[in-house]
């Protein structure tokens, strides 16, 4: 079966923010994850952009480590860029129903 964004996504729950102990996607950390075309080998590269909840984050180099190796160790998954964008910042609204009531946020 084909690599798709929502499988690289899945595989990226497994990365979980340190100070609040809940996963990445959760808390809509990652803003993209582009699949790109496969190679002869048929694997993929991935680009995947990601924020942190604030600039000076210092889980900052863990998430972002994890995120590679989450994404890397994916047997479709060549190899992974991850880049870290804060724009647009990111904000509770972009945190799934679940992540909001792990926290208590109503």
């Amino acid at each position: 079966m084909a690599l798709t964004e929502d499988k690289v996504r899945e595989a990226l729950k497994q990365v979980i923010d340190p100070e609040l102990y809940i996963n990445i996607i959760d808390l809509g950390l990652v803003y993209v994850v582009d699949v790109k075309e496969p190679k002869e080998d048929g694997r993929h590269d991935v680009h995947i952009e990601m924020t942190m909840t604030s600039p000076m984050c210092p889980a900052g180099p863990q998430l972002v480590g994890g995120t590679k190796a989450a994404a890397s160790a994916m047997p479709e998954v060549d190899q992974v860029d991850v880049q870290v964008v804060m724009d647009p910042p990111w904000s509770q609204d972009r945190m799934t129903e679940d992540a909001r009531d792990q926290l208590g946020i109503f």
